[in-house]
């Protein structure tokens, strides 16, 4: 499944101008832009409170490092640590999730060869699986439901230690256009939500993903091209286009003729393997394809059932000492986990599959 030596790496590949999309230049993923009006709406309110400042880190992949912050509100920012304010009630209506011990896991046995093989077994069962796959009409809205939690420092009275959330709901709404949607998650909105509207929203919709070549080396292009555009320069073009495809495998609902081409199109990027065990946010274990950052030492995991290869969710691990030497995150915490619960397609923004079926 990877490419031949004989070829040039994919990220020297030249631009194709069939595959540019010059309507949408947002993010390619999906999770982290929905995170971006709500990152501002926090750094806003932390403006106005006050709020003491902690260090300032974005390790939760909810806060990639492609969102740019004003520099105004930079100074600010640390008061928004893995997506959570550190202060009190934030103005409206939320409060922050308790925090507890560090999550911690046991790291997996790495096949360094292993990923691309892998990888092909779940492009098969992928393919022999819902064929049909979602449906979306117009005014629908895909659903999303998921167990996340982040670990992050935490800084009170000069005194630094490293917390987690905890597991806590994530539910998410996207029309088929990705002009509206919704979300609802403690700790980070009120218990009635907030709206998740505008452009950057759209990048990971239904319809977009629908016009996605389903050609694993186009594709790849096309996510390569993407994510030179969008990456920060402190993220390595291929770590970028690996993260940019587990964001559409996570809070997206690619069509299903597309998702056996992104796992083929993860194949052939370089520094993908597999690991023999992993955990997601709610302890299923599962094999995983990764991909380490060297940057910084956290290693990418996408995790799949180990029986019927069902994807299952994601996490990112430290696996290596930080560069940084005064990081606090030490080999072996997980820095951030998930566990996709639901999926389905809704008939109205903020409707429950439950509510639908009743209907």
């Amino acid at each position: 499944m990877n490419a031949s030596p004989s070829q040039p790496h994919p990220a020297e590949w030249p631009e194709t101008q069939a595959l540019r999309d010059t309507a949408e230049r947002g993010l390619p993923a999906g999770r982290h832009a929905f995170h971006r009006e709500h990152l501002m709406a926090q750094i806003r309110d932390d403006i106005r409170t006050a709020a003491p400042v902690a260090p300032a880190r974005q390790r939760n992949p909810f806060l990639r490092k492609t969102i740019l912050l004003p520099a105004a509100a930079c100074a600010l920012a640390g008061a928004i640590v893995g997506g959570v304010a550190l202060s009190g009630d934030d103005g409206d209506g939320t409060t922050p999730l308790a925090t507890g011990p560090a999550l911690t896991t046991r790291l997996g046995t790495v096949d360094a060869k292993g990923g691309p093989q892998l990888l092909d077994r779940v492009s098969l069962a992928a393919g022999t699986g819902d064929t049909d796959g979602p449906v979306v009409r117009d005014g629908q809205f895909l659903y999303i439901a998921s167990k996340v939690a982040s670990t992050y420092p935490k800084t009170v009275d000069d005194k630094t230690t490293v917390v987690s959330q905890e597991l806590h709901d994530r539910q998410v709404w996207q029309s088929q256009d990705g002009k509206d949607g919704w979300l609802i998650e403690a700790g980070e909105t009120s218990d009635e939500g907030m709206t998740l509207a505008g452009p950057h929203a759209s990048s990971a919709a239904y319809d977009r993903l629908a016009t996605l070549p389903t050609d694993p080396d186009a594709l790849l292009r096309k996510i390569y091209e993407d994510a030179r555009a969008n990456k920060d320069k402190e993220v390595p073009i291929d770590q970028a286009a690996f993260v940019a495809i587990g964001d559409l495998l996570t809070e997206s609902y690619p069509p299903a003729k597309l998702v056996p081409a992104l796992y083929k199109a993860a194949a052939k990027i370089p520094g993908v393997v597999a690991v023999d065990d992993a955990t997601d946010a709610t302890d299923r274990h599962g094999v995983a394809v990764a991909r380490m950052d060297d940057q910084n030492g956290q290693r990418e995991e996408w995790i799949f059932d180990k029986k019927s290869l069902k994807f299952l969710g994601e996490r990112t691990v430290q696996v290596e000492p930080s560069p940084d030497k005064n990081d606090p995150i030490k080999p072996g915490t997980v820095v951030f986990t998930s566990a996709i619960t639901q999926r389905a397609v809704v008939d109205g923004n903020k409707q429950l599959p439950a509510e639908q079926q009743a209907g």
